[in-house]
């Protein structure tokens, strides 16, 4: 039977680093994936930017999912991070940045679910602020070093808005509804 670890100890580490490891395993042989054929879909459209946001919210389950399993302070950001050192490891296409990035994004959903005061009971609330957190914060990280404030004003409302959209759909929505099915499956009596 699981349980949860709302404190640091061992075992809490152990499953915050096999839940961030697999993620980036995740991100790197499935989501990347993903995203590299449809950013070549979008090219020839002139809107290929709009994959970076699109589905940003991808790579932001990491931090959630910890949450639920490990809603010990802190544990959003660990995980997320080394959900970017395990994608970094395994031949992640952005190198050592993902690591900054998996912190900035983990920081993110980390204030996101202390704003909403309910770590421990990973309520709609929290997860929708968590995911707001990371996409604000991702955003703001990728705005500035890829350069997105030279693009139109129009493509950086829109892709502001899509990764906005992204972030509440994978790392809120989808991430809490898989976590609502655990929960039957492993909790409840």
């Amino acid at each position: 039977m699981f349980k949860k670890k709302s404190n640091w100890d061992i075992q809490a580490i152990i499953l915050v680093s096999l839940i961030g490891l697999i993620m980036g395993v995740i991100y790197t042989y499935g989501f990347n994936l993903i995203y590299n054929l449809a950013k070549a879909v979008l090219l020839p459209t002139g809107y290929a930017q709009l994959t970076d946001t699109l589905m940003s919210g991808l790579w932001y389950m990491a931090a959630p999912l910890v949450i639920y399993f490990v809603p010990a302070k802190g544990s959003a950001t660990l995980g997320e991070t080394l959900a970017a050192l395990g994608e970094m490891l395994v031949g992640g296409q952005w190198g050592v940045i993902t690591i900054l990035a998996g912190f900035v994004q983990g920081f993110g959903n980390e204030i996101g679910f202390l704003t909403a005061k309910s770590r421990k009971n990973f309520s709609w609330v929290a997860v929708l602020l968590g995911a707001t957190g990371a996409h604000f914060t991702g955003f703001f990280l990728t705005y500035t070093l890829y350069g997105w404030y030279k693009y139109n004003l129009n493509l950086q409302i829109l892709m502001f808005f899509t990764g906005w959209v992204s972030s509440l759909f994978f790392d809120g929505i989808l991430v809490k509804l898989i976590c609502n099915r655990f929960e039957k499956a492993f909790f409840k009596k």
